[in-house]
């Protein structure tokens, strides 16, 4: 085996030294290398070959998107259709739940197109119906929930390196935020790769009236549709083996509430109504579903609303490129004819698509096998086409369907530390031995280990191995969150992970048959699928830290030059583990002991080591990290678990840091009544500012049990998502009359909406924001309490807001209530409802559409003397 090995090595390490293969990809390549026909392979093929074995795990699933209830063998006469079609469209917008989802579904699972949906951003920015989740951990979450909408309604995913930084009013301060010229890099990368031959736009390239970022994404995907095919245009992605490619059209698929703002060119309108043959599902009804796995921006009721199978259209109006007649697709030839020599294997597709008998698939093998030898046949540059190698992948995943071949390689433990070994335990079934199957060999990272097994019909084979991870590995982390990014662009080293939804898998490993004498790859990453794995673990191979490290809060408020204890708490995941433990901070703050030793002897054991931190006298808010030091490696990570049931286990493994502000702060409100809405850290927050926070529910909103606090504060989009706190309103007005304060943050306006009786005196909410996080504020109200007492408020207190100033103010307002700051985004009127403040009988009420819950989690000092003082009111 070890000869084997090395000879592997050398070969492709020539390949690495005559600059056909990146050395950071060249082992990815092994298996499929070995496979080629005989020849000396392009740069640019073996650029294609692995590309898709990045995209693998996104292609797949794709091939097995299908309605509930449909059975393998109307998936495969769902993929053996894709096979046969030869058409490819891309539809472009701006964040998760952009998509046409209507749309995407009958392209792909009507019409059989290729589809796919490139989402600039992955939705960091926006907000979360579920719980307290936002920023990048958001994005992973949505991320993940477009990748559920993708298996059901079919398409394919990818993203661009812009950052969701929030709402945007204008489409050039996104494009001056974003890096539009990395941002057009991408989405050129994805044409060229995905190489579609109709790109859609979801949005408008008339601005106003929406998201900037949704401008943004039509103008970007017009000016890359015009230049992808220019060999000329990013040409550092033709050094890496991509190729140009232009699209025959782009389309703005016309709709929505910009549907006024057309050309006056005639549309292209087509009937995407229906219903899918296979499952018998109406398109519409599909794409509910799919619509549905949006749950943290609210739209998980989606699904059961698909509107039946009746005729739903949607228009198109062209942007550019060749003109269309009737139809999208217009002079686009969809067979395999398009390719050079491959009219042939269309006749063959459709050959096995009539003879297939969904009682018996395996029939359909000696068939698939005369494709697959055909396909085996094709020489450069058709063999190198990345569709063409895509067309691949999806006949070995019909084979593999046809033949009932199952494959898994188990793991004990799914969570493997750097230099570890792996004990894998690989298992091939078959259901039909209509054809000879060989099981050949395995393929790792490593190397090949020889099978040389013969598969006999429902005789599972059984073959273990043990490998090492190696000690090198880089902890499992989210590619796009390996390095700080900027307030509008993540930062990717690598050019070839650019594009991709997911990191590709930790230790891939492929299994290669031989069906009848013809290869055939499997792809079977190690999984723990054990009894003993919890709630909390990840299922796949995730490389983690011997120990992580966690801060005993998120925010650390400190007085200038004071000296407060700050906690870490390492955990370990092995037994007897030492190291170092050290703080790291910028200049002017001081920390005592610089270092201390840990030897945590059992997996699971904790220790908490206490750090004296020291404040310089000036007001300053920094990120303070931890740092482990075991054996040769730092760790600097913590252990963040996301587990919403609609999308797999989440393992994030971000640096662990803890905000320290420093300010001036005092606050005369001590015990504070906390009753949350869709989810925010405010209450930890207030905490944190020395008092105490009791959690409300709607039946502790009684005189007796609300007399005992100082103030109450509703948490964001209460009233969107508490049924049954409209009702229990009264108790809450009651308590400000008495001498009592509430402060009220956001709610959204519209359908969700439980109630208009949102404070004692009249108030109607708007879709108002400022967006602009730097937007100076106005004082309209300068002798009001809320700006003086504790804390005088000054306009250096709205230094260093994040993301914006705030959204959906109230646009009317009672008499009694006194708007106390203005503020606006640039070219537009001030606002002046994002902060009222009303006396009511002996207490206050006050509602807030500030974005107190970014603010104070991100340790914005002038946010926290502000709330202080709105705690404070008639103390």
């Amino acid at each position: 085996m070890e000869d084997r090995r090395l000879k592997m090595g050398k070969t492709l390490c020539c390949l690495e030294i005559c600059g056909v293969l990146p050395k950071r990809r060249y082992v990815a390549a092994l298996v499929i290398f070995h496979l080629l026909p005989r020849r000396r392979p392009t740069k640019a093929g073996l650029s294609s070959i692995l590309n898709l074995l990045w995209l693998l795990p996104s292609i797949l699933f794709c091939f097995a998107a299908a309605a509930a209830g449909s059975s393998t063998n109307q998936i495969i006469q769902q993929d053996l259709d894709d096979f046969r079609e030869m058409g490819s469209v891309l539809y472009v917008a701006a964040h998760p739940d952009d998509e046409n989802n209507e749309l995407i579904a009958y392209l792909s699972r009507g019409r059989h197109y290729r589809t796919a949906y490139l989402s600039l951003t992955r939705g960091d920015g926006g907000q979360n119906v579920l719980g307290p989740v936002f920023g990048e951990d958001l994005g992973v979450v949505r991320t993940e929930e477009l990748l559920a909408a993708g298996r059901i309604d079919g398409a394919q995913q990818y993203f661009s390196r812009a950052m969701d930084f929030g709402f945007s009013k204008d489409y050039l301060q996104t494009l001056n935020i974003w890096d539009r010229q990395d941002v057009l890099s991408d989405i050129v990368r994805v044409i060229r790769e995905f190489r579609p031959d109709v790109v859609i736009t979801r949005f408008s390239l008339i601005p106003g009236g929406t998201h900037g970022h949704h401008t943004a994404s039509a103008v970007l995907a017009l000016q890359a549709f015009k230049i992808a095919g220019d060999p000329n245009a990013f040409p550092g992605q033709l050094r890496e083996g991509l190729t140009p490619w232009q699209p025959k059209r782009i389309f703005w698929n016309v709709g929505g509430f910009q549907g006024h703002e057309t050309n006056g060119t005639p549309l292209i309108r087509i009937n995407d109504g229906g219903t899918d043959p296979l499952s018998g599902e109406a398109y519409t009804e599909i794409a509910a579903r799919s619509r549905s796995m949006h749950k943290t921006q609210g739209l998980g009721n989606f699904a059961g609303f698909g509107g039946g199978n009746g005729a739903r259209h949607d228009s198109f109006e062209l942007l550019a490129g060749e003109p269309a007649i009737s139809d999208i697709m217009d002079g686009v030839n969809t067979t395999w004819s398009r390719m050079p020599g491959c009219s042939e294997i269309g006749k063959l597709a459709d050959d096995v698509i009539a003879k297939f008998n969904p009682q018996d698939p395996a029939a359909s093998v000696p068939g698939l096998l005369k494709i697959n030898k055909r396909l085996n046949s094709l020489t450069d540059p058709i063999a190198a086409d990345p569709v063409v190698g895509e067309k691949r992948l999806l006949l070995d995943h019909v084979i593999q369907e046809c033949l009932g071949l199952t494959v898994q390689t188990v793991i004990p433990q799914a969570e493997v530390v750097p230099g570890e070994e792996l004990r894998l335990q690989m298992t091939a079934t078959i259901q039909s031995g209509v054809v000879p199957v060989q099981w050949l060999n395995m393929w790792c990272p490593n190397g090949t280990i020889t099978i040389g097994a013969d598969l006999s019909a429902n005789t599972p084979v059984t073959r273990d191995a043990i490998e090492q991870l190696p000690a090198d590995s880089p902890i499992s982390q989210p590619y796009w969150l390996r390095e700080p990014h900027t307030t509008g662009m993540f930062r990717v080293d690598d050019p070839g992970l650019i594009g991709r939804p997911e990191n590709p898998p930790v230790f891939p490993v492929k299994q290669v048959f031989l069906v009848d004498g013809q290869p055939l790859i499997v792809s079977a990453p190690p999984e723990q699928v054990t009894a003993d794995r919890t709630r909390d673990e990840p299922g796949q191979l995730t490389v983690i830290s011997p120990v992580t490290l966690k801060f005993g809060d998120d925010v650390e408020l400190f007085a200038p030059g004071a000296t407060r204890p700050m906690v870490v708490t390492v955990t370990s995941a092995r037994s007897d583990v030492t190291g170092t433990l050290r703080l790291v901070t910028p200049g002017g703050w001081t920390i005592s002991p610089a270092k201390q030793s840990f030897h945590l002897t059992a997996a699971g054991e904790q220790a908490q080591f206490t750090f004296n931190v020291t404040a310089p006298a000036e007001p300053a808010t920094v990120s303070i990290g931890a740092e482990a030091r075991v054996g040769r490696r730092r760790y600097e990570n913590e252990r963040v678990i996301i587990n919403y049931p609609h999308i797999p286990l989440l393992l994030l493994q971000p640096r662990a840091q803890v905000k320290a502000a420093c300010l001036d702060l005092a606050i005369r409100s001590h015990n504070i009544g906390y009753l949350p809405g869709a989810g925010d850290d405010v209450a930890q927050c207030i905490a944190d500012m020395g008092c105490k926070v009791t959690t409300l529910t709607d039946a502790d909103l009684t005189a007796e049990n609300l007399a005992k606090f100082d103030a109450i504060v509703v948490g964001v989009r209460a009233f969107n998502v508490r049924k049954g706190l409209a009702s229990h309103m009264p108790a809450l007005f009651d308590y400000v009359q008495a001498g009592g304060t509430v402060i009220e943050q956001y709610n959204r306006p519209g359908f969700g909406l439980r109630t208009d009786q949102l404070t004692p005196y009249r108030l109607r909410l708007s879709e108002d924001r400022v967006t602009d996080p730097n937007a100076p504020m106005t004082f309209l109200a300068p002798d009001n309490p809320v700006l003086n007492t504790p804390n005088k408020i000054t306009s250096a207190d709205f230094d260093g807001w994040v993301q914006e100033r705030g959204t959906y103010f109230p646009g009317e307002w009672d008499d009694h209530f006194t708007p106390i700051l203005a503020c606006n985004d640039a070219g537009e009127a001030p606002l002046k409802g994002e902060l009222l403040v009303a006396s009511y009988g002996k207490g206050y009420f006050a509602y807030t559409g500030l974005s107190f819950f970014r603010q104070l989690p991100a340790g914005v000092p002038g946010a926290y003397r502000l709330f202080a003082n709105l705690l404070s009111l008639g103390k």
